[in-house]
């Protein structure tokens, strides 16, 4: 066994240096990783949501994604994690958090007029 002394200054490894460069470097690669993932930052359609798309025969032209997309962000910039996005005569629940349309409805669908389980709202213009 060997005994530490506690008068005796410890010498540091060389492995430790060694170890310090590769994690700054994969430091750069995340810091890299997670810019290209926010600017590239897409809204997705969960599978129900691309079923109530089709069956409540709503449209999203480009425009549209890109509306939903910057009402999304400035929910998230709030610190809202699910939400309701208002837009004309439809309405989404998103799951902010995870950039993921949860469901679609037209003004038909919207007959009880009562939303739950969402922390806000985003009324686009």
């Amino acid at each position: 066994m060997t005994k530490i002394y506690s008068n005796q200054p410890l010498a540091p490894q060389r492995k430790q240096s060694q170890n310090l460069k590769q994690s700054k470097k994969g430091q750069s690669d995340f810091k890299s990783l997670l810019e290209n993932k926010l600017k590239t930052n897409k809204l997705k359609f969960s599978k129900h949501a691309k079923q109530r798309l089709k069956s409540r025969n709503i449209n999203l032209a480009q425009d549209d994604l890109h509306k939903l997309q910057e009402a999304v962000t400035k929910a998230k910039d709030k610190g809202a994690k699910e939400s309701l996005v208002m837009a004309g005569e439809n309405a989404y629940i998103v799951s902010v958090e995870n950039d993921t349309v949860i469901t679609a409805m037209d003004k038909n669908s919207m007959d009880s007029k009562v939303v739950t389980n969402i922390d806000s709202a985003v009324v686009m213009e």
